[in-house]
């Protein structure tokens, strides 16, 4: 029999909103979490009360219980990645970046929830800036979708050129990398363009037919999950990319809505690929 050190499993924390449909959020980060065979921990800085169809409500967290999440976590736990998703406002930012500054946060992944998708506005305006000057900096991982690199960078993207400039614009902010997601370009290829400290790779692959709730923030918790079990920057994100391909295409409905399968998947430690 094994003892109980053996099977510590790699732990890692979502930093993100509740949502009560249970398609996007922390329950979405937290079950991508279990698929790779992680433990999730939890730092909630929002409750909404949401369906797939509408935001009805959102209820901001106070900033010094975000803080307290986040320090008794780190007071026990090695956390090996921390993924961030909807702040809310400023305030809570703000105690997000002085915990993970004074704790030595490791492997952190930013995926910038400005809007619900059905338009919701998820971060105040002093939130936006407060996020580009003191949180980016912080980000081995920047992943936004089109729309909301619109916002960061106070301009309209359109064109395959604007998005690559836009990409390394982006990393200017000082994010160590950016992943910018372009499933909001129409065609019937979508294209993700990743700029990192090397150079500027694409990622490419078919639009699928269907689509879920959910897949920017299940994509970027895959991320965080093979940075935390050692995986390099772009293998953790090539493997990311393949795990929500999959998850799509295995997405079930419930409601009104499709919802990722994150079925359970093996990931190699410490690839070069």
């Amino acid at each position: 029999m094994a003892r109980p050190d053996e099977r510590k499993k790699p732990t890692v924390l979502t930093i993100a909103g509740s949502d009560s449909s249970g398609g996007a959020g922390l329950q979405a980060d937290l079950r991508v979490f279990a698929a790779f065979g992680l433990h999730g921990l939890s730092t909630i800085t929002a409750v909404t009360a949401q369906n797939s169809t509408s935001v009805r409500a959102v209820h901001a967290v106070p900033a010094a219980h975000v803080r307290a999440q986040i320090q008794v976590l780190f007071a026990e736990f090695e956390i090996a990645a921390v993924k961030i998703g909807m702040l809310g406002n400023a305030a809570a930012i703000g105690a997000v970046v002085d915990c993970l500054r004074a704790l030595d946060a490791k492997n952190i992944v930013l995926d910038p929830v400005l809007a619900s998708s059905s338009g919701t506005a998820l971060l105040t305006p002093p939130g936006i800036q407060r996020l580009r000057t003191s949180l980016i900096p912080l980000v081995a991982l920047l992943t936004p979708n089109v729309p909301e690199a619109e916002v960061l960078l106070d301009r309209r993207l359109r064109t395959p050129r604007q998005l690559r400039i836009a990409a390394h614009d982006l990393r200017d902010l000082g994010a160590r990398a950016v992943l910018l997601k372009g499933g909001h370009v129409r065609g019937p290829i979508v294209q993700d363009i990743l700029v990192d400290d090397r150079s500027e790779i694409v990622l490419s692959h078919p639009r699928q037919p269907r689509s879920a709730r959910g897949t920017g923030c299940s994509l970027a918790a895959a991320i965080t999950a093979g940075l935390a079990v050692g995986l390099p920057l772009r293998a953790a994100v090539e493997n990311a990319e393949r795990f929500l391909q999959e998850a799509l295409r295995r997405a079930y409905r419930t409601g009104s809505m499709n919802v990722l399968n994150a079925a359970p998947r093996n990931v190699a430690q410490n690839s070069d690929s």
